[in-house]
């Protein structure tokens, strides 16, 4: 494990930058988790596809289907790649727990017709 101090916050993070609490999650947070991947700053739109992905995960516990999470908050399709690179870097920013070998070693996501 691997703490991250930044603006006064400490957070825990596993090896590969997950966090390591679910429930210790804030929006800043997120934004310290978001400097660690040289995001500089999170938009409204970027905090609302988060706070989807935490939805879902509570609600099924697994890793979404993208365009699910795109539709819920009223976005296009590909709201995720358009505002995070990649679904895994968006998971890692709500602060998900790490979804697993196989998700992380998976980052091109246009095969699956996304």
């Amino acid at each position: 494990m691997l703490e991250i101090i930044q603006n006064n916050i400490r957070v825990t993070v596993d090896d590969a930058g997950f966090l390591t609490d679910l429930d210790g999650w804030t929006e800043e947070i997120a934004r310290v988790l978001a400097a660690g991947e040289g995001i500089s700053e999170l938009t409204v739109e970027q905090f609302d596809i988060l706070r989807s992905l935490r939805s879902y995960y509570r609600k099924h516990s697994f890793f979404p289907i993208m365009r699910a999470i795109c539709a819920n908050v009223q976005q296009p399709r590909t709201c995720v790649t358009d505002k995070f690179i990649d679904p895994v870097t968006a998971w890692k920013l709500a602060g998900l727990p790490n979804p697993g070998e196989e998700v992380n070693n998976f980052r091109s996501w246009e095969p699956l017709g996304y």
